[in-house]
């Protein structure tokens, strides 16, 4: 326990200095040092700083997946939770973006480059979006004919609001972002949905 309570704090103190420094100028000295830690500490957890590094990005994806997982996890009809999904999963990307100091930091504009890393995301997030539909057909509540590439489409879907919805290019818009998120809940749930099986308070709540 209290090795793992040393861990988490080493990569939070990296992550912290990776944002304010930068990945390169940090040094795994700084770490331990912010820390409080003898460099000796920092090399019984990780090798080397690229390894830190990768144990920080993991850190950041399992606090999103965990989340998301939490509203799957939901007793709510089908159709209220794939709402949920949509409308909070948006505001858990930004907020943890801004967490790690904007898309124009540099820690974070690398780790939102790192493609094998949001693969991981991907994977995990189309699952959850998988087991939504899944659930919706299984009450009757969707229609849905290919369930895995239908979850596929509404992940990458979603994935391409990210970046404007986090630099809120769609509040400089008009229709506004809320009007954005609402058009793309009733868009996602009208290509699933059974007829006449959804009603309005789902996409406008």
């Amino acid at each position: 326990m209290r090795g793992e309570k040393t861990r988490k704090n080493l990569i939070e103190v990296a992550r912290q200095l990776f944002i304010k420094s930068g990945v390169e100028a940090t040094t795994m000295n700084d770490i331990a040092t912010a820390a409080g830690k003898v460099r000796r500490t920092l090399y019984t957890h990780f090798k080397s700083k690229e390894d830190i590094y990768w144990a920080v990005v993991e850190s950041e994806i399992m606090q999103l997946i965990e989340r998301l997982k939490s509203i799957v996890n939901q007793d709510l009809p089908p159709e209220e939770k794939l709402t949920h999904y949509i409308f909070h999963r948006l505001e858990l990307i930004k907020e943890i973006v801004l967490r790690n100091g904007t898309l124009r930091a540099d820690f974070f504009r690398d780790v939102w480059s790192l493609e094998h890393a949001w693969k991981d995301i991907g994977q995990q997030e189309i699952s959850l979006v998988r087991s939504i539909l899944q659930e919706g057909v299984e009450s009757g509540a969707f229609e849905v004919d290919n369930i895995q590439a239908t979850a596929i489409l509404i992940h990458y879907a979603l994935r391409g609001f990210d970046a404007p919805y986090i630099r809120n290019h769609f509040q400089r818009m008009s229709p506004g972002r809320e009007e954005i998120r609402s058009a793309a809940i009733t868009l996602i749930l009208n290509g699933v949905k059974a007829k006449g099986k959804v009603s309005d308070k789902y996409i406008t709540g």
